[in-house]
């Protein structure tokens, strides 16, 4: 027989029911709007899910956090403590690690003299001199974001000051500064983010400075650029090398800096090369120089007799009775860079047995700061009022040959922009310059790099200099 019709009637909520159909149908006829509505609800939850989530951008940091809690502004103050005055920086960044204006300019900077070693018989006064200069970066830090905000105090290898006072005397300095930021400040303040700096930390920054401003992080390495920056005291190297090459970089003895460096930047990881190479700043090669030979340089400009100081030693300085020539100061300055020393035990060497880092992309383009840049525009080759400028090595053999043949009475006239005190040794300054780059880093002697004091910025030009580069790094630190 049969099974009987299915029989239906319209219930009083405008429904359908059916009489007499098995589990089975009535699955098989509920399934497309069970499937349905199971999508919707899908739908809908990966929508909330969405908007509520925060951006790629918000959560790319150096270490996969949000710069800014909340989606706010973050700020950083850090103190330069160099030997002449102190100096604050305050910067904002934005959510997407961007510089944000404080009023009209992409900083607070305020400095003050005299700098803190200037009180090495009161540590308490020393740390109290920076009373001013904390109020003034308070008072651009809105009150709410004051204790998420980190405060920095940083005193570079290179400076004279702290780095040259006797005994425990910097020390005391630098405990009495943590004390006063602990108990006078509101903002975030950690013993070991009072220092001085050593010169891989400086090297660093730098490198982190200049590739932010040139918007080179979060790119691949060989998009970067290196930095080589010339102090009184060192110099260092920074460049990004490939991760084979910093898996292979030479083994350091213990209580020296390791050649690579590990750094998370904007989404990438880098493997940054840096080497500082101490007492071979512009100041202290100088005295480097001075030590060669007992009778003049050939370095020093003719008419000139007088003593070098440095580092509280005091070194004859006289021009040879030859007269300057830049032939022979580079072979002087060569010496003091052990170039030609069988020192290198790895697989190449810049000069003193230092390894270079294996050169790559990561250094096909160089920025060179400090003291290249100084002494370029003292010399009129670049104009001091650019913020970066274009020149090969050779441009400081060139002027080399020219101060070198110039008296100490006549260079007065022709470079009106070198201070008196250092005119009688601007011959062997550029010849030092071009023996570090050529013979000491092993550049092209044609090859172009840039000179930079300075780097455009959303229309403004930010100091190339390595506060900026500690500040990204203690924005990136907030929980």
């Amino acid at each position: 027989m049969p099974p009987p019709p299915k029989r239906s009637s319209n219930n009083s909520n405008g429904g359908r029911q059916y009489y007499g159909e098995s589990l089975s149908e009535k699955m098989r006829r509920l399934r497309k709007p069970v499937l349905v509505a199971s999508t919707l609800v899908l739908l809908v939850c990966l929508l909330a899910f969405l908007c509520s989530s925060p951006s790629s951008d918000s959560v790319d940091s150096f270490a996969n956090r949000k710069y800014a809690p909340g989606g706010s502004k973050s700020y950083v103050v850090i103190f330069d403590a160099g030997s002449s005055g102190s100096r604050v920086h305050v910067f904002c960044f934005d959510r997407n690690l961007d510089l944000v204006h404080i009023g009209e300019d992409l900083e607070l900077f305020v400095q003050k003299k005299p700098g803190l070693s200037s009180y090495a018989n009161d540590p308490k006064a020393a740390a109290s001199s920076l009373l001013s200069l904390l109020k003034r970066a308070k008072s651009v830090v809105p009150q709410e974001l004051q204790q998420k905000t980190p405060v920095r105090v940083g005193s570079t290898q290179a400076t004279a000051g702290l780095r040259l006072l006797h005994g425990d005397a910097s020390d005391q300095i630098l405990q009495a500064v943590r004390d006063f930021l602990k108990d006078d400040s509101t903002f975030i303040s950690k013993a070991d983010w009072v220092t001085v700096l050593d010169g891989t930390q400086e090297g660093a920054y730098l490198w982190v400075t200049v590739n932010y401003l040139l918007g080179s992080l979060g790119k691949k390495y060989s998009d970067t650029v290196g930095v080589v920056d010339l102090g009184g005291g060192s110099v260092q190297m920074a460049y990004a090398i490939s991760e084979t090459d910093a898996a292979n970089a030479p083994r350091i003895s213990n209580g020296e800096d390791t050649y690579v460096k590990k750094m998370h930047l904007k989404g990438k990881n880098y493997y940054l090369y840096v080497h500082s190479y101490l007492n071979y700043g512009l100041l202290a090669a100088r005295a480097e120089i001075l030590k060669v030979g007992n009778s003049g340089s050939p370095c020093i400009l003719v008419g000139y007799d007088g003593q070098y100081n440095y580092g509280g030693a005091s070194y004859p300085a006289s021009a040879s009775s030859s007269g300057s020539s830049m032939e022979r100061c580079r072979g002087v300055a060569t010496k003091i860079l052990r170039v030609n020393e069988p020192t290198c035990t790895h697989m190449k060497c810049t000069f003193g047995g230092i390894w270079n880092g294996g050169g790559g992309d990561g250094q096909k383009n160089l920025f060179v700061a400090s003291f290249f840049f100084d002494r370029a525009a003292e010399a009129g080759f670049v104009s001091p009022n650019q913020p970066v400028a274009k020149v090969r090595p050779m441009d400081f053999a060139n002027e080399a040959k020219h101060a070198c043949e110039t008296s100490l009475k006549d260079a007065k006239s022709r470079y009106p922009r070198v201070e008196e005190d250092n005119l009688p040794y601007l011959c062997m300054d550029l010849v030092y310059e071009f023996t570090l780059l050529v013979d000491g880093f092993g550049l092209d002697p044609d090859q172009e790099i840039t000179l930079v004091k300075r780097v455009e910025y959303q229309n403004s030009k930010v100091e190339a200099a390595w506060p900026l580069g500690s500040a990204i790094e203690a924005v990136s630190s907030l929980t």
